[in-house]
């Protein structure tokens, strides 16, 4: 669902977020992550401009996070990378113009757009609701239950 351009920045981000006043290069970055260098530097650029990410340039510059981790949303990182989600084509686009010259859609095909509105809904609250923090949790659970057999910390 997730374009590989929104997950390589989420990734980057990620590993910003891991130490916020930390100054990273995108070498840095795209080594520490295992990302290519080229497209990671235009994602950088794209979050800086949407105000995600600040930058210094010079011997220890960078990017780090402009603001805390729990308030850049995922929706945020998404607009700022123009990527539109959409779980298929627009629910109103299968229904058709509805003009005089299309027939009625069938029962059936207007409850599947309508279901595909309410999953596009759910999707686009859920990327509103889910913050850098979060999924930052969510990553340190990961890598704890990898290190251990502990399991992974519920939250």
């Amino acid at each position: 669902m997730l374009s590989r351009q929104a997950s390589h920045a989420l990734k980057a981000l990620l590993e910003l977020a891991g130490d916020p006043q930390r100054w990273c290069s995108t070498h840095a970055l795209a080594t520490a992550q295992h990302l290519p260098e080229p497209m990671l530097e235009q994602l950088l650029l794209q979050l800086r401009r949407a105000g995600v990410l600040e930058a210094r340039r010079g011997r220890s510059g960078g990017y780090r996070l402009l603001r805390p981790a729990s308030g850049i949303t995922a929706a945020e990182v998404m607009a700022a990378l123009n990527h539109p989600f959409q779980l298929s084509a627009s629910p109103i686009d299968q229904l058709g113009a509805g003009g005089a010259a299309e027939p009625e859609p069938a029962a059936s095909a207007q409850v599947t757009a309508a279901l595909e509105r309410r999953l596009h809904q759910a999707l686009l609250r859920t990327l509103r609701d889910v913050t850098l923090e979060d999924l930052l949790f969510d990553l340190r659970s990961a890598e704890a239950a990898q290190a251990s057999a502990g399991g992974l910390l519920l939250g």
